[in-house]
């Protein structure tokens, strides 16, 4: 690269880095899932509920909070991780790298540890996204330009924001997807078989299985097509090496961790995907519904109206618009990571596409900007590119977009609990419903909380629990699913003798009042 490159790019990471930062800021909550990234990174089991002590008894904020941070006495220790995932249904590498960050804020909770680790990763998905784009308009003027222009817009849609503040594995198998992709790009253009190549694309196809399951969906198709482009040349020793460093990859990866064949075959997870794959009914929706997601985060609300143009482009062009080799190769692993995950991913959640957001992303407006430079000028071309950008950028302000899991609706009961309301809390809770981690992070700002497991809800039961408690500024009530709430704060309020209840906010997984 040549030094104004050079400036450039670190120029765009830095924005990008400040765009993030600002996003992390207001990033107000977390999800369950990110709970248990923090607690399967730093906790000596996977589920704190499974601690003895952690139903019906009051505990302080640290009780919780312990779960969520790596204390003073365990930084440097990391085998915990390894036998969390063990038992869980992730291989580990993300969870290594996590818990290396959490030894910064040791001792107490904090969303930087996981925030920060995505920002380093993305720092690397814009540089490999630009290169990427670099080897597909190698034949546009302004490749550079046009490249890091691409690379820098991809890196902060909602999509893009959105995985840089979800504190899970998500970004790292993005990057991992991306330099998979590029490295591939290089085995497609290269004569002759490089063993420097082939070994960074073993060390890609290791890392990427050893964070995420899903990454296998994408490499093997892309395997196969190299194999089948061999075996039609008649390469047989590249072929040869290149299976090779796959099964070495393979081997490596299960040597490190081979919980992976019981996680994929035998675990529960593995096991939904394989019966989602045999039911086609689902097809068609699943399909549909992350259609949904990606137009809505990975293109700020329109895609389909980019879709539209490439069609009707497509019409006007009559088949002369060219193929590119490059997008091919690309496109086939990606449709087909697409279809896989939408069938087999337990729920229609933007998670499991975030690691190909921007690749769709690379390939969408690559082939936006192909069929323009057919059927207009090349500055009309670039006109209508850059309008479409902006347009993507002032969408989110338009339609009222904002990073899933910023959970800015969240931000003022979060503040309330953990200030004004700080009184003891109960949660009255029904384990038919159990998803408590999606509310461990206001327990671990709570001073005084009990989490009342399947009791009934009778005057003397309440008062043997709040026995010894200063209720006289109120008590706070949590209820999840399958209870009658009018029913669990009527009886609240007469053994407590507290008059009303107010109705405070709906969290992901259960209702709040503050009974006074």
């Amino acid at each position: 690269m040549e030094k104004k490159e050079k400036l450039i790019i670190i120029g765009i990471i830095i924005l990008q880095t400040i765009i993030y930062i600002i996003c992390g800021i207001n990033k107000s909550y977390i999800h369950m899932d990110e709970a248990y990234s923090l607690g399967l990174a730093s906790y000596d089991k996977v589920e704190i509920q499974d601690n003895v002590d952690f139903y019906n008894t009051w505990h302080s904020s640290t009780y919780y909070e312990d779960y969520l941070s790596v204390q003073e006495d365990e930084i440097g220790k990391y085998s915990q991780v390894y036998e969390n995932q063990k038992n869980d249904v992730h291989p580990p590498l993300y969870y290594l790298i996590l818990r290396f960050a959490m030894g910064f804020t040791k001792g107490h909770y904090s969303k930087w540890s996981g925030i920060a680790v995505n920002i380093v990763i993305f720092a690397f998905i814009t540089i490999f996204a630009y290169l990427i784009l670099q080897e597909l308009l190698k034949d546009e003027k302004n490749v550079k330009q046009k490249s890091l222009l691409l690379a820098f817009i991809s890196s902060i849609t909602m999509a893009s924001l959105t995985n840089v503040l979800y504190i899970r594995m998500y970004a790292l198998a993005q990057l991992n997807i991306l330099i998979t992709t590029f490295l591939h790009i290089k085995l497609l253009k290269c004569g002759k078989l490089d063993t420097k190549l082939l070994i960074a694309i073993g060390l890609s196809a290791l890392m990427g299985s050893l964070t995420h399951y899903y990454y296998l969906f994408y490499l093997a198709p892309l395997y196969v097509i190299f194999a089948i482009m061999y075996v039609k040349q008649k390469e047989w020793k590249k072929l040869g090496l290149y299976t090779s460093a796959m099964l070495v990859a393979a081997v490596i990866s299960l040597l490190i961790f081979p919980y992976s064949i019981q996680h994929m075959f035998f675990g529960y997870r593995g096991q939904g995907a394989m019966s989602k794959l045999s039911n086609i009914s689902q097809f068609i929706s699943s399909i549909s519904q992350y259609l949904l997601k990606i137009n809505y985060f990975g293109f700020n609300n329109i895609l389909f109206v980019i879709l539209i143009a490439i069609a009707i482009l497509l019409i006007c062009c009559k088949g002369k618009h060219n193929k590119s080799k490059v997008a091919l190769i690309i496109a086939i692993p990606t449709i087909i990571y697409f279809i896989l995950v939408a069938i087999s991913s337990p729920w229609i959640e933007l998670r499991y596409i975030m690691p190909i957001c921007s690749i769709i992303f690379i390939l969408i407006m690559f082939k936006l900007y192909s069929l323009l430079k057919i059927s207009f000028k090349e500055k009309t071309a670039n006109t209508i590119i850059i309008v479409t950008l902006g347009v993507m950028m002032i969408a989110p302000a338009i339609f009222k977009i904002e990073p899933e899991v910023m959970f800015s609706d969240k931000k003022e009961i979060v503040s309330k609990l953990s200030n004004e309301l700080n009184v003891p809390t109960i949660y009255m809770f029904n384990s038919q419903n159990n998803r408590f981690l999606d509310d461990i992070l206001l327990f671990a700002k709570l001073d005084q909380s009990y989490i009342a497991k399947d009791i009934e809800c009778t005057t003397e039961n309440i008062k043997n629990i709040i026995q010894g408690k200063d209720i006289s500024n109120g008590v706070v009530v949590f209820v999840n699913e399958g209870q009658e709430n009018d029913e669990l704060l009527n009886t609240i309020k007469d053994a407590t003798g507290l008059k009303s209840a107010k109705y405070l906010k709906r969290l992901n997984a259960c209702d709040v009042y503050f009974v006074q």
